[in-house]
């Protein structure tokens, strides 16, 4: 997106905080959201580990050091969060096959299946809170929060 120079900077200026104020809402609401489907997935769970466990439903079994690389923050951080989930049984570990010293992290069965059944009450939630947006609207609002989130990794705070 290319701003248009030749706006009034007051209404460019309007504009970003408007975006800014409802971006703070919409984040607000979405880590609420976040801790009923992470309690969905187990009542102990603390909301964090649910991106955890979507990232192990995606790529599979994975070693701590690239699992906190892939959501950017520390190993401890991540080692925390797995340690609970362990304990949940949510998830295991096992001998990484190239490299016994390291450890490979995946989903267990019951993890699988109590984080697909969390994720498909979600999605019915949302249908049903979206279901007088038009396919249209839907479409759009999806490729601008895509974009947001393109421009989101040209990080430049």
């Amino acid at each position: 997106m290319t701003v248009d120079r030749q706006e009034p900077e007051a209404s460019v200026d309007a504009a970003v905080q408007a975006l800014e104020q409802q971006l703070s809402m919409l984040w607000r609401r979405a880590r609420s959201n976040s801790y009923k489907v992470a309690r969905r997935v187990h009542p102990d769970m603390e909301p964090a580990a649910y991106g955890l466990l979507v990232i192990l439903q995606r790529e599979g079994s994975m070693r701590l050091t690239d699992l906190a690389a892939s959501i950017g923050v520390g190993k401890p951080s991540v080692s925390r969060q797995i340690a609970m989930l362990e304990h949940l049984g949510l998830v295991q570990k096992t001998a990484d096959p190239l490299d016994g010293r390291a450890q490979s992290i995946s989903l267990t069965a019951d993890g699988l299946t109590q984080l697909s059944t969390a994720q498909e009450a979600r999605k019915e939630a949302f249908h049903q809170l979206m279901e007088d947006w038009s396919l249209s609207d839907l479409t759009t609002l999806g490729d601008l929060i895509s974009q947001l989130n393109q421009t989101y990794t040209r990080d430049n705070w």
